[in-house]
């Protein structure tokens, strides 16, 4: 299981509607090339979105659905990635003074990656998520701010 926290200086609010917004799915997640609407209206418990990855030249298409949501504190995806398998993704968002602390847990649930799953599947799992959260987070600050 690969557990990892980013504190985003802006309110779980703003971090929410980048999680929401299934169109910005591939600005924040390591190695997609782009998303789009699959099923039902994102981010509700059964929706999902498709995307593309690639690895050198090779393209692999992958599913992602929604499987628990209580906004704006937890978002839990499955992530579908083929002959690897699924894998958990949980979103844990709370309200950090003025800033957002999020806890990213991941864990295989089924197939190939679950039945490899050890330590060095993890080891890389946590390289990923820095990037991932580093990512998501220069997404969130650079929403624009509530004039309102």
């Amino acid at each position: 299981m690969a557990v990892r926290h980013q504190l985003i200086a802006r309110e779980p609010a703003v971090l929410w509607a980048v999680l929401e917004d299934e169109s910005r799915y591939a600005d924040w997640v390591v190695g997609t090339l782009d998303s789009a609407p699959d099923h039902g209206h994102w981010p509700e418990v059964g929706s999902s979105i498709k995307y593309t990855t690639r690895v050198g030249p090779k393209e692999f298409h992958g599913r992602t659905t929604v499987r628990r949501i209580d906004a704006p504190r937890a978002l839990e995806l499955e992530v579908h990635g083929g002959p690897l398998g699924t894998a958990r993704i949980a979103f844990d968002i709370r309200p950090w003074g003025e800033k957002t602390l999020v806890i990213l847990d991941e864990h295989p649930l089924r197939g190939l990656g679950g039945s490899l799953h050890n330590t060095v599947v993890d080891a890389f799992a946590q390289i990923r998520h820095r990037s991932m959260l580093r990512r998501l987070a220069e997404v969130v600050e650079g929403m624009p701010q509530d004039t309102g």
